[in-house]
C-alpha cells in the first residue's frame, strides 16, 4: 500500500477521522477514512456544489463496523480543480479509482448521493474488480425526470454569491422548509462559479448520453437506489426507473427530500447497513 502524501490523525484511535491529500495526476484529493482500518469498505461520493463534509452526521451510524472513506470530487471541498478543467464523469471514476488504489483498497460498496451516483456509476464501469455494489441516494436516472430549478442560478457577474443567494440555490436540494445548512453555505461559497457549473454541465452530458438504469443493468452489480418522496430536484416516481436493473432494490423515503443524508441520517443508515452487510466483504481475521 502507497501511503498517503499527507495525512492528518485526530488522534490514536483507529477510528478517528484522518484526513489526507492525495497526489494524483491532473490535481490533488482531498479524502476523510474513518472507522476500523480492516473493517469492509464503504466509499462515499457527494454531488455537485457539495462536498464530503455533506456526510458528517451519516458516518457516525456508518463506521462502527465499516470503513468508511469520503473523496472531495474535483473542484470541490478541499480538492484542487482538475488541471485543464476536465470535469467529464469517465474521468472522474478513473481519479477516484487511483485515490482507492492509492489507499490499498481491493474492494468496496460505493455510495453516491445526486451526482455523486454518475461518478460511482463511472468507477464500476470502469472498474468492476473494484466496486461490489453500488448504492444511489436521490440519484436522477435519466434527464426527462429532471425538475427545472426555476431563476435560482448564481450570475457569474456576481460572484462571490450572498448566503441568501446560496440558500435560495441550495434550497430545492432540501424538501420544503428544511433549513439549508451554514456549513454547505460556507462550502458552497469557496467554490469557483466554474466548478460548480462545469461539474453540472459534465452530469448532464454523462446522463444525456446513457440513462443511468441501462448503464448499470449490464454491469451485473448489485444495486440498492434510496430516493427521497419529497425530492424537488427529480421527480420521485423516476426512482422506479431502476427497477430495469436485475435484482435491484428501491426505497422510497416518506417525508425526505433530496438530501435525506442531512435531513435524515437514521433512516438512511437504516437502509444502507443492511445491505452493505450483504454486499461488502469481511476482511480476514489474522493472528
Amino acid at each position: 500500500m502507497t501511503p498517503p502524501d499527507t495525512h492528518r490523525q485526530m488522534n490514536g484511535d483507529a477510528r478517528a477521522t484522518e484526513a489526507s491529500i492525495l497526489c494524483l495526476d491532473h490535481g490533488d484529493l482531498h479524502v476523510f477514512q474513518d472507522g476500523p482500518r480492516d473493517a469492509p469498505v464503504l466509499v462515499l461520493l457527494h454531488g455537485s456544489a457539495s462536498s464530503s463534509r455533506s456526510w458528517d452526521a451519516l458516518v457516525p451510524l456508518l463506521s462502527t463496523l465499516h470503513r468508511v472513506i469520503r473523496i472531495d470530487l474535483p473542484g470541490h471541498g478541499r480538492s484542487a480543480e482538475p488541471a485543464g478543467g476536465d470535469y467529464a464523469i469517465p474521468e472522474q471514476g478513473r481519479r477516484i479509482g487511483m485515490a482507492l488504489d492509492r489507499l490499498g483498497v481491493e474492494d468496496a460498496l460505493v455510495v453516491g448521493h445526486s451526482s455523486g451516483g454518475y461518478a460511482a456509476t463511472a468507477l464500476a464501469e470502469q472498474r468492476p474488480d473494484l466496486v461490489t455494489a453500488l448504492a444511489l441516494i436521490n440519484t436522477g436516472p435519466r434527464m426527462d425526470a429532471f425538475i427545472a430549478p426555476g431563476p435560482t442560478a448564481f450570475d457569474p457577474a456576481r460572484c462571490p454569491p450572498t448566503d441568501e443567494q446560496i440558500r435560495r440555490f441550495a434550497s430545492t436540494g432540501f424538501r420544503a422548509g428544511h433549513q439549508v445548512p451554514q456549513e454547505l453555505v460556507d462550502e458552497l461559497r469557496g467554490m469557483t462559479y466554474r466548478a460548480v457549473s462545469a461539474a453540472m454541465q459534465a452530469s448532464t452530458a454523462y446522463l444525456t448520453r446513457r440513462a443511468l438504469p441501462d448503464r448499470l443493468a449490464v454491469l451485473g452489480k448489485p444495486l440498492q437506489v434510496i430516493f427521497g418522496d419529497q425530492d424537488r430536484r427529480w421527480r420521485p416516481s423516476s426512482a422506479a426507473d431502476y427497477r430495469v436493473v436485475p435484482g435491484a432494490t428501491v426505497e422510497l423515503l416518506p417525508g425526505a427530500g433530496h438530501t435525506p443524508i442531512l435531513e435524515d441520517p437514521p433512516r438512511t443508515a437504516a437502509l444502507l447497513l443492511p445491505f452493505a452487510a450483504s454486499h461488502t466483504a469481511r476482511a480476514p481475521e489474522t493472528g
